[in-house]
């Protein structure tokens, strides 16, 4: 939503009830009178917002806050609005004008406080910010917002042990799951050991990260380096292979220490056996080139190009068909009509599963052009994709 849509959405309300208010009091010759200019001048800064002059209509809004006292709702409205366009100054002397005000009751208190901390983080006061928020958790006043604010001030800070102590209270007082956030905070903390040569302490935070998120990717991978460094090849390939079974996703980034420790162990038979199992869930081509090269070093170039071939067929790709052909030179023995006919073959596959056209705005890829793009409904923003198997 933009700044003029969320202010004009605010400020509506407003505007509505001074009218009503000015209707109820039309009896009341004085007070109606009064009633009704403001009502005009609400109506007065809301045109201005309808013709996009925000300076201006501000403005008129200031002026109704510092005459009327009724008019909290509306600093509230200003103070987020001057946050979002950067004028965190002003934001900041707003809400300390109302953290200082006589007469606000203590929802409308502890809301300014609320705001005016978020100020400061947007200043870069965090300590300021820090003092408020917890003033607020200890009260426990709106504990959940200034805990969550709390969990982005230490991990800016990357003060990693007070962002895992609020992410747990924030998760009691919320009911909202923290444990993959408080799993990459053990990884942080992990890591910082790692590089300390704390070995133990770092497995310590990775066990406390499997704890929070026992998926955690980033602690499977980084318990898999961890043992790798330590020459602990069978604790390595099991959380390497562990990550691989829970987000097949990070395949490649793991691929290559996996087959290290694999080659390592001498352990061939369990590497093919991980890497089929990879090939009939992965989508890329990274497993059947690290089981091509396993089966050249095994069986021969002759049975690595026959499976690498077979493959391509069934997923085409430009890395699969360099390597076919770095594989093919390194065979004296293959027939190069064949090899130009299998080449021919997975190049077809590649131009024909290609998209032609992709829209410069939403991304939508399509291989036939469209005026209109179905995903975003933007005209003529769908052009041709140049690339190596495109125009």
């Amino acid at each position: 939503m933009t700044e003029f849509a969320w202010l004009l959405l605010l400020l509506l309300p407003v505007a509505a009830g001074s009218g009503w208010l000015a209707g109820r009091r039309g009896g009341e010759r004085r007070g109606g009178a009064r009633v009704s200019r403001l009502s005009n001048t609400y109506f007065r800064g809301l045109n201005y917002l309808l013709n996009e002059q925000q300076d201006k209509a501000i403005e008129v809004f200031l002026q109704i806050a510092a005459v009327d006292k009724d008019t909290v709702e509306t600093q509230f409205a200003l103070g987020h609005l001057f946050r979002r366009r950067g004028e965190v100054d002003r934001a900041i002397r707003l809400h300390q004008s109302l953290v200082a005000r006589e007469g606000l009751n203590d929802e409308q208190k502890t809301r300014a406080v609320l705001a005016l901390g978020e100020d400061y983080m947007r200043a870069g006061l965090l300590d300021r910010a820090e003092t408020l928020f917890t003033d607020l958790v200890r009260m426990g006043v709106l504990a959940p917002q200034a805990l969550r604010h709390l969990i982005s001030i230490y991990q800016a800070e990357r003060d990693w042990g007070k962002a895992i102590e609020h992410a747990r209270q924030f998760e009691a007082a919320s009911g909202e799951p923290m444990g993959k956030l408080v799993a990459q905070f053990h990884c942080e903390l992990a890591e910082k050991a790692r590089l300390a040569g704390d070995l133990d302490e770092a497995r310590r935070h990775l066990a406390r990260a499997y704890e929070a998120d026992s998926h955690s990717v980033r602690a499977g991978l980084a318990e898999g380096q961890l043992e790798l460094a330590a020459g602990n090849d069978a604790a390595a390939i099991r959380a390497f292979e562990r990550v691989a079974r829970h987000d097949i996703e990070f395949l490649p980034d793991l691929l290559e220490p996996l087959l290290r420790c694999y080659e390592r162990r001498g352990d061939s038979a369990r590497a093919r056996g991980f890497l089929m199992e990879m090939i009939e869930h992965y989508p890329g081509v990274s497993p059947v080139l690290a089981l091509t090269r396993l089966l050249e070093r095994d069986e021969g170039q002759g049975a690595a190009l026959e499976f690498l071939s077979r493959q391509l067929r069934l997923r085409p790709s430009v890395r699969g068909e360099a390597e076919y052909i770095d594989l093919s030179l390194r065979d004296g023995e293959a027939d190069p009509a064949d090899t130009l006919r299998t080449l021919k073959q997975i190049t077809d596959q590649l131009v024909v599963r290609t998209p032609g056209y992709r829209c410069q705005r939403c991304g939508f890829s399509a291989r036939a052009h469209h005026w209109q793009c179905p995903g975003c409904k933007s005209w003529g923003s769908i052009k041709p994709v140049h690339g190596a198997v495109s125009e």
